[in-house]
């Protein structure tokens, strides 16, 4: 049998090798992602949904607006964000640039002396040749060219690590429009709650008023002989107590200032507000739409269905490692041992053409390895996919609820407010009279400061609720 014959038979052979090796690949157990849900959040089938409208459009407070738009500009973890994103598009370029040809120019120069007793040396000796034709030396040798090398991507390899690494480029993308939506809900949220603490030092200043006029009057019964000097004590501690109450507020005002100016990137200054009452604020009405919207709206859910298609393409990708690969290099250029025939074509013309077709065939360990954690990864994207959805429908029918709870909550709080408020005034009038006495007057008081304490603290959480619900229903990053 000839030679040639010898290595096409053993060509054919491992050729097969290969192919037969490529097809065992290990079975894995694999999970399909779950993307129903219910039909609702309640009996309502409406489409209209909030998260459509712009954030501009959702939040009427001009201040407020301002302070969001600066934010968005600003605010460094945002930004620290694009960047991301900026690293992933770049990502796209390497991957992109894979599957083309890889060409290098280059040149080189050197210099070589073969033995005398070698068999090219001897060879050498014998050949005749002219004194004045002589091969040179040492032997110099100079070359210029270029090369290229091409990874054939028949199984679509490079291919899929471009698509996995688009997908994660937009990923990138909507976590950004994630963190931007978080933003605008906390930005929203601060304001409300710093709208609030102002209320709240009104209301404290206002019963400070009210509480030092009761001491005066206090006092005026004791010098009548008509109380003794504990009940001017304990209206002087009252209105030391409700004094130190404000100083808490003040304190709480600064910080949620601070808060705010963090998250919009600038340091410490007064952040202009809206001076009107806070309990007259009326949340916007709130149309939720359809469950089903949540995928399209969410970008955390949007996220996660961008990286479970990124793991899908990563195991297609680690898969292809079972199966050979076929490279073709080329090369094209021109080889002298003196420079000046270097443009002597064609006698100092170098080309070379090569196809390699490589395969794993024995210790296939690691790249078992690499394809079990990359079907690994895609479960475990699965589930996270899953969880984002159930935690978002989740959400959204928390803050449904909350919003209903809060309006008959703060009803009942506005009745309870009006009573103590009233209270105030008779207890006062029965006091003058003798028919009360101080600790009646006292804990009215009371009662009523910290009901309005309360009332703006349930106006506040209605605000928040507001917020929340435009928040979980996807509204604010378009």
């Amino acid at each position: 049998m000839s030679n040639k014959r010898i290595w096409n038979c053993l060509g054919t052979v491992t050729l097969m090798t290969l192919i037969n090796t490529a097809c065992q690949t290990p079975a894995l157990i694999t999970r399909t992602e779950n993307r129903t849900v219910p039909a609702s959040y309640n009996t309502s089938q409406d489409s209209t949904n909030t998260a459509k409208v712009r954030w501009n459009d959702f939040f009427t407070d001009p201040n407020l607006n301002d302070l969001i738009d600066l934010a968005l500009k600003n605010n460094q973890e945002l930004n620290i964000t694009l960047q991301e994103i900026e690293m992933s598009r770049n990502e796209i370029k390497a991957r992109q640039g894979e599957y083309l040809p890889f060409v290098t120019i280059g040149g080189g120069a050197g210099i070589e002396k073969t033995p005398r007793y070698t068999r090219l040396g001897a060879l050498e000796a014998t050949t005749d040749i002219k004194p004045e034709k002589e091969m040179p030396d040492p032997l110099p040798d100079f070359q210029v060219g270029a090369v290229a090398r091409w990874e054939v991507d028949i199984w679509h390899k490079l291919r899929n690590a471009k698509k996995a690494a688009v997908s994660r480029y937009l990923a990138s993308v909507e976590g950004r429009n994630f963190m931007a939506t978080n933003l605008i809900a906390e930005i929203a949220n601060s304001y409300y709650e710093l709208l609030a603490l102002d209320s709240q030092l009104a209301i404290v200043r206002q019963n400070i008023d009210i509480q030092s006029n009761a001491l005066k009057i206090v006092r005026m019964e004791k010098e009548a002989t008509r109380v003794t000097e504990l009940a001017v004590r304990r209206f002087q501690a009252q209105v030391l107590n409700t004094q130190n109450l404000q100083y808490d507020i003040q304190q709480r005002i600064v910080e949620t200032e601070n808060r705010i100016n963090f998250l919009v990137g600038r340091y410490p200054q007064p952040v202009q507000r809206n001076n009107t009452d806070f309990e007259k604020l009326v949340p916007t009405a709130i149309q939720a739409g359809l469950p089903s919207q949540l995928l399209d709206n969410r970008p955390d859910v949007r996220r996660a269905e961008h990286e479970l298609a990124a793991a899908k393409l990563d195991v297609q990708v680690a898969k292809a490692n079972f199966y050979p690969s076929l490279g073709i290099s080329a090369g094209l250029g021109t080889q002298a041992f003196n420079p000046i025939y270097l443009t002597t074509l064609p006698q100092s013309l170098l080309a070379s053409l090569v196809g390699d077709l490589a395969g794993p065939v024995v210790n296939k360990n690691a790249i078992k390895a690499t394809y079990a954690s990359a079907n690994a990864r895609q479960i475990q994207a699965v589930y996270n996919y899953e969880r984002t959805l159930l935690n978002a429908y989740i959400e959204v029918a928390n803050q449904l609820s909350k919003i209903d709870n809060l309006g008959k909550s703060y009803e009942v709080k506005t009745n309870e407010v009006q009573a103590l408020t009233e209270s105030i005034t008779i207890s006062n009038r029965l006091f003058s009279s003798a028919r009360a006495d101080y600790m009646e007057v006292l804990l009215t008081q009371r009662d009523a400061l910290e009901s309005r304490f309360d009332l703006i603290e349930t106006k506040m959480q209605q605000m928040n609720a507001m917020v929340n619900i435009y928040r979980a229903l996807g509204g604010g990053w378009k």
